[in-house]
């Protein structure tokens, strides 16, 4: 049997439920005693061990298995939750975290996993196991439990569950038992929590059984919804269910469903035969499915053509000025408007899926450096658009890594200063308008001016002239610059002449600005923009000479026509007053060398643009419009073009440049 045709959905699913054991094991470190917490580790860590036994993955099934057997030792109460455990327990899903990337990037998966396996199993050691058999004299309701399974029992009915026996009899004609059993075990465990098996799961995954087995467990729902969940995976022959019953249960044996036939199952699977297993993954209720990003991009490249023959009928419509035709073309471009919605929203994924993985880096950057920090991190539910989200996570690392490092003191210096010894470190995002704002903020000694001047001079910057002319926001802008650094020793964590110059460069490679707050002694502020997509952007159209050009509407702050009489000089540099704030005026016919004379005229057309809190205004000849383009990159060939970020195709079939405000600005 090919596997690999599961292998997407293995991939996912292992980064999920590793990702939930990351969150459920930081829980668990400051409140070792609540038992829920390490089911739920459980839970996770039993899901993953049969997914890899499944699909041949043996050290990850093997290592799985062994915290398996630590944390079913800390459920029984026989070991406690110490510091070793959890630094064990997290050392392991570093082990697994690097098989998962290593299958992903084509490997085998394979690790030595033999030295955390051993100090696992020297946790676990004197743990002894109670044998967990079916008692064939009582029926599928066999015992087998211990007394740890059994209160569990007694108290999920005191909560109003129901505790079942589950028996399955596969098909004799079965092969591949261990993948039927880890498929039940999926279906089962989106229903109820497993309780107890028989034999145990480890015997199952192993095909260590005849073609039955016996699964103890607690639910909220019924027994017939639970059997005709579980007769809807293929080869199975007969699903029995029982009441279990606890010390809370009525005496009396009632059965639910004994030999209830399977004729719907059946038939169901004899639509099915001959048909491949599907390569995406139904959710539970069947309302939403995992779908391949690359099918996504194809279904983007295809509306993006859309967009392009859209804005061709426009402009054709406006020069036939037919009735019919233009009110076809403004129904298409409602219709194609919901629809670049409806696209946009389904590339749109949470930003929570690069923020969770933050909590534990900093629990191990703070533990390094003997800090006590307290990560807050909220807005996790802002959606951002895909190719966005895989290039965010780097940049927001390196902040972190920043504000751990630089930012938060040590404990003995905070309480010199008369602040908690535990640090701060809030993590936010939210939307305004077409963009994502994210803002990284600590309560740590913030920056301090002088010693970013003196580096600044150091590395030949700036001069100390200038120095003492400069603002404090100026002044942090310094951090920014290419190489700059003010860590006195280079650590693993930051100061190796590696700085927020390339924070600062992916994000505007992004569309996106960063700007920086500090407060001597309070803490700093990082607050980056990010546009929602990269694809489809609104944009304002002007023409220089006999080209067009297109200026994204985030860049934009105002279009104004002004006298030439207001433009002034200010060391040999063009300037206008815009708004009490003295901005340098830059013609685009000349820094684009635009063949041709300018129209002579009394006004200027002008575009006033922004980058952070740096402003400049460009001369134009004419404004034609705002219109949505597609952004198309000009290829690695052309990659580094001067103010010049892409390009886009017009309504008439022209090619119009798309102007990089950040390199005009610079």
């Amino acid at each position: 049997m090919d596997m690999n045709q599961y292998l997407d959905v293995f991939v996912e699913e292992s980064r999920e439920h590793l990702q939930a054991i990351n969150e459920h094991m930081l829980k668990l470190e400051n409140d070792p005693a609540e038992i829920s917490i390490v089911n739920d580790i459980f839970r996770s860590a039993h899901t993953l061990k049969g997914m890899s036994a499944t699909m041949g993955f043996e050290d990850l099934a093997s290592l799985t298995h062994q915290m398996e057997n630590v944390l079913d030792a800390i459920r029984q109460r026989k070991v406690q939750v110490t510091d070793e455990v959890i630094d064990a327990l997290f050392e392991s899903v570093d082990h697994l975290e690097a098989m998962v990337e290593s299958i992903i990037a084509g490997g085998d998966g394979k690790r030595d996993v033999k030295d955390i396996v051993d100090k696992l199993n020297a946790i676990e050691k004197g743990k002894k196991q109670t044998p967990r058999t079916i008692d064939s004299k009582n029926g599928i309701s066999g015992d087998g439990l211990d007394e740890f399974q059994r209160s569990i029992l007694d108290q999920s009915v005191e909560q109003g569950l129901n505790p079942f026996t589950v028996k399955v009899t596969l098909e004799k004609s079965c092969i591949l038992k261990a993948a039927r059993v880890y498929m039940i075990f999926n279906v089962i465990e989106q229903l109820a929590e497993v309780i107890h098996s028989a034999p145990e799961v480890s015997d199952l995954e192993e095909e260590k059984f005849d073609h039955e087995f016996t699964v103890t467990l607690i639910s909220e729902k019924e027994a017939i919804e639970i059997k005709e969940k579980i007769s809807k995976v293929s080869e199975v022959e007969d699903v029995q269910v029982e009441s279990y019953h606890t010390k809370s249960s009525p005496k009396e044996s009632v059965e639910v469903a004994a030999t209830m036939e399977l004729e719907k199952s059946q038939e169901k699977k004899a639509e099915n035969k001959g048909q491949n297993e599907p390569s995406v993954k139904s959710a539970q209720n069947n309302k939403t499915i995992r779908v391949n990003i690359n099918r996504l991009d194809h279904l983007m490249n295809l509306f993006e053509e859309l967009v392009v023959d859209r804005g061709r009928l426009e402009a054709l419509a406006r020069q036939l000025n037919n009735g019919d035709l233009t009110d076809t073309v403004e129904h298409m471009t409602r219709l194609s408007s919901d629809l670049q919605d409806a696209l946009l929203t389904m590339r749109m994924v949470p930003i929570d899926q690069v923020f969770n993985r933050f909590p534990r880096m900093i629990r191990s950057l703070a533990k390094d450096l003997g800090k006590k920090i307290n990560l807050e991190i909220s807005g996790g539910e802002t959606e951002l658009d895909r190719t966005v989200i895989d290039e965010i996570g780097d940049p927001l690392v390196h902040l972190l890594r920043n504000s751990v490092d630089h930012g938060i003191e040590l404990p003995e210096r905070r309480s010199q200063a008369g602040k908690t010894e535990e640090g701060t470190i809030s993590l936010v995002s939210f939307h305004s308008g077409n963009h994502i704002f994210i803002e990284i903020e600590d309560d740590g000694g913030g920056i301090n001016r002088e010693k970013v001047i003196q580096k600044a001079i150091e590395n030949n910057i700036i001069d100390e002239v200038y120095a003492k002319t400069m603002e404090d926001h100026e002044v942090f802008q310094l951090l920014f610059a290419s190489g700059f650094s003010t860590a006195d020793t280079v650590s693993d964590i930051s100061g190796r002449g590696v700085g927020l110059d390339v924070v600062k460069n992916k994000i505007e490679s992004l569309g996106g600005q960063i700007t920086v707050t500090s407060v001597r002694g309070r803490g700093t502020k990082f607050a980056i923009e990010l546009p929602l997509t990269l694809s489809i952007l609104s944009a304002m159209l002007i023409t220089t000479g006999p080209e067009t050009y297109a200026i994204p509407l985030s860049n934009i702050v105002e279009s104004i026509v002004i006298p030439k009489s207001e433009v002034m000089k200010a060391h040999n540099q063009l300037v206008i007053d815009f708004r009490g704030k003295v901005v340098p005026l830059l013609s685009l016919r000349e820094v684009l060398e635009v063949e041709g004379e300018p129209e002579e005229k009394d006004t200027y057309s002008i575009v006033v643009v922004r980058k952070g809190d740096q402003y400049a205004a460009l001369i134009v000849d004419r404004f034609i419009g705002q219109q949505e383009i597609v952004l198309k990159p000009l290829g690695e060939y052309l990659s580094n073009i001067f103010a010049i970020s892409g390009a886009t195709i017009l309504g008439d079939g022209k090619v119009s440049l798309i102007l990089d405000c950040n390199d005009l600005i610079k």
